[in-house]
């Protein structure tokens, strides 16, 4: 029997966060954009699939940097 491995825990993984539905209308609104202009991931993903996220959903990734310390990322869940 495979032991499952939690990818979250990876120091290589960047925070994965879904998103309410009032934090994805102020992201929106903030870049002026709509959710299909936005980049996709898919919603088999492994570091997403603990989130319990759904076709429509909105991922933040939260990435360290040494140069500009931490920086978000926002990905629009889909099926694919």
């Amino acid at each position: 029997m495979e032991e499952k491995f939690d990818i979250n825990i990876h120091k290589f993984v960047p925070k994965h966060t879904k998103l309410t539905e009032e934090q994805i209308k102020e992201i929106l609104s903030e870049f002026k954009v709509k959710i299909h202009q936005l980049p996709k991931i898919l919603i088999t993903d492994a570091a997403i699939v603990s989130l319990d996220a759904k076709a429509g959903d909105l991922i933040q990734i939260e990435r360290n940097s040494p140069t500009i310390g931490k920086s978000l990322f926002y990905r629009r869940v889909i099926d694919g």
